[in-house]
């Protein structure tokens, strides 16, 4: 018998790397192992923008414990599909090692209408996020749950920075995807809308400059679906583990929650200042939860740690409305306990003094090999 729906149904979309187990290089084979893994997955696995990456995605689930299920279900397919071709699937923001510039890019006549608009962007697109969607099918209300979901967007950041290496060096940052990510045109932290009309309208301006290929160029961290009725959140890279998708996708989830009180009682949000949110998303990359983090309301900096902690304090009754109290308290505990996994990939490596060993370590913790 089916739970209960306790909240918005949800899914998630996660994008991985492939590398070579010997070399730790990442290789352009992502085609022959979403082959294998159609075979278990279907429709819920397939290729992304260049050859070395891959994407998963789960159906639309009505908890935590299904989604959390399904990404397990898709990892583990992934990573005896991975191991039958000789490669790993690895869940990182970005690639370890050298190697990667210019990526080779996937074949297609949208690619190559993307390839002639955006040239050298192209360049140092092997980056991998985590995008969540929430099912919202009113577009009107999606556009102000975006408007209030825009401060919390640095804390995203600082919960799931996964990308501190980039071509065989320590970036400096915990989110180096986050730093890449921005340059595109239109990219980052999503404008405060007035309606769904202005969204609509901003859009069509994009696509009648020639600033999109097509609406699926619109690379906004917050976006309505342009093929489901959901609003998409995409800001994260993709996180090492199943379990901590699983979590911020349910924190995302009941945020969305959250803030759906204040669109009701017709509060449009607050219109933080774009360099301002531009500055903690900078502060949130750099420093990740190891340090601190700019408050985008007060302009003050607080403690990383402190900020994610008031984010769970913030939308606890949401989750425990949903029965996602337990299952999510314990997930973040363990996060804020071990760190990200930027601090997880940073750790292998000073424990061995080899880069070789942050690939290994995301080898060995995003899906299960054959022994």
């Amino acid at each position: 018998m089916d739970e209960p729906l306790r909240g918005p149904r949800f899914g998630v979309e996660e994008e991985f790397l492939v590398v070579d187990p010997v070399t730790r290089i990442v290789l352009p084979r992502a085609e022959a192992v979403i082959r294998r893994a159609r075979e278990r997955l279907g429709a819920r696995v397939s290729g992304e923008l260049t050859k070395m990456q891959l994407e998963t995605r789960t159906d639309p689930c009505g908890s935590v414990k299904e989604l959390h299920a399904q990404l397990t279900e898709a990892r583990a397919v992934l990573g005896v599909s991975a191991a039958a071709e000789g490669v790993r699937v690895v869940a990182t923001g970005s690639s370890v090692l050298a190697g990667t510039v210019p990526p080779p890019i996937t074949e297609g006549a949208r690619q190559d209408r993307g390839i002639a608009k955006y040239r050298g962007l192209h360049d140092e697109q092997v980056i991998c996020a985590v995008h969540v969607h929430v099912e919202l099918p009113d577009r009107e209300r999606a556009v102000r749950v975006s408007n209030h979901l825009r401060p919390y967007l640095p804390t995203l950041i600082t919960l799931t920075a996964n990308s501190p290496f980039w071509e065989g060096r320590d970036s400096g940052y915990a989110s180096w995807r986050t730093m890449v990510w921005p340059r595109w045109p239109v990219a980052g932290p999503p404008p405060f809308f007035t309606s769904a009309a202005h969204f609509d309208g901003m859009v069509e301006t994009f696509l009648a400059a020639g600033t999109l290929v097509d609406i699926g160029t619109l690379f906004w961290d917050i976006r309505p679906s342009a093929n489901h009725p959901t609003l998409e959140i995409r800001v994260a890279d993709v996180p090492i583990t199943a379990e901590e998708s699983a979590l911020y996708a349910a924190l995302v989830r009941a945020l969305v929650v959250h803030v759906g009180d204040a669109v009701d009682r017709g509060d449009d949000g607050p219109e933080i200042r774009a360099e301002l949110l531009r500055v903690a998303y900078w502060q949130a990359a750099r420093d990740g939860l190891a340090g601190h983090g700019l408050d985008v309301r007060t302009g003050l900096l607080v403690p990383a740690v402190e900020q994610v902690e008031r984010l769970f304090e913030t939308v606890r009754p949401v989750l425990e409305a949903n029965g996602d109290l337990d299952l999510v308290s314990g997930w973040l505990r363990r996060l804020l306990d071990g760190g990200t996994g930027a601090a997880r990939q940073r750790a292998a490596v000073e424990a061995s003094g080899d880069l070789n060993a942050a690939v290994d370590h995301l080898v060995t913790h995003t899906a299960p090999t054959p022994s």
